[in-house]
């Protein structure tokens, strides 16, 4: 009886060791799978719009510039961020070791349905400029949203918490900040491409890759 039950015992728990590695081998495959469907949608969308991908090497050989009629972005390899800087600004860079307060305006669109999701270009929402502090460590950006107005604070701060999206950061390196003036080139202008690993909480659970139009300037 005692080896009667040991062999159901055994039986039972390779059954259950079975049943964990299914359901762990199918929840792998099914974020596979949406990892996959971002990849396309993010390749779909530079054949769509005729983007020039340039590496980091020529990127630097162009000292840190990309050609906006070319319409020409660079790709990051090692975190899958597409930039386009439209306009680098006027100002002075975020230097190391220090913290600047940056305004923001920007365009949200979610890659997979091709579909604009928040926008504080857009009039009714003009109000909600999202602020935030950046700090720059060692060449390595961090930055923290100011207050609670932003329009992406909004949207997103409970899955998100206060910390900016690290591939917001991504631009900081290159940019020169100054406070807005009448004259459109005074703020920064970039275009960035993001996997859902370097986006907001919604972008890395749902797994959805997002292009962002970001104006940036030095906080009044």
């Amino acid at each position: 009886k005692f080896k009667r039950r040991m062999k159901k015992l055994f039986f039972s728990l390779f059954l259950l060791a079975g049943a964990l590695s299914w359901q762990s081998c199918s929840k792998y495959e099914t974020y596979a799978d949406q990892v996959e469907m971002e990849r396309n949608a993010i390749n779909n969308y530079i054949t769509k719009h005729n983007i020039k991908v340039i590496n980091e090497s020529d990127f630097k050989a162009n000292g840190n510039i990309t050609d906006a009629t070319k319409n020409e972005y660079v790709l990051f390899e090692s975190s899958g961020v597409y930039m386009q800087i439209v306009r680098k600004g006027k100002g002075e860079p975020i230097a190391l070791g220090q913290s600047m307060d940056v305004e923001c305006r920007f365009k949200e669109v979610n890659m997979i349905t091709d579909s604009l999701v928040l926008s504080s270009f857009q009039p009714r929402f003009a109000a909600w400029l999202d602020k935030m502090t950046v700090t720059n460590n060692s060449g390595t950006f961090t930055g923290t949203f100011i207050g609670t107005n932003g329009l992406m604070y909004r949207a997103y701060q409970s899955s998100s918490g206060a910390s900016v999206p690290s591939g917001w950061l991504t631009p900081f390196t290159y940019l020169l900040l100054s406070r807005p003036s009448s004259s459109a080139d005074a703020t920064a202008l970039v275009r960035l491409i993001v996997p859902h690993d370097r986006g907001h909480g919604t972008a890395s659970t749902s797994v959805v890759p997002y292009f962002y139009e970001l104006e940036f300037s030095k906080a009044r």
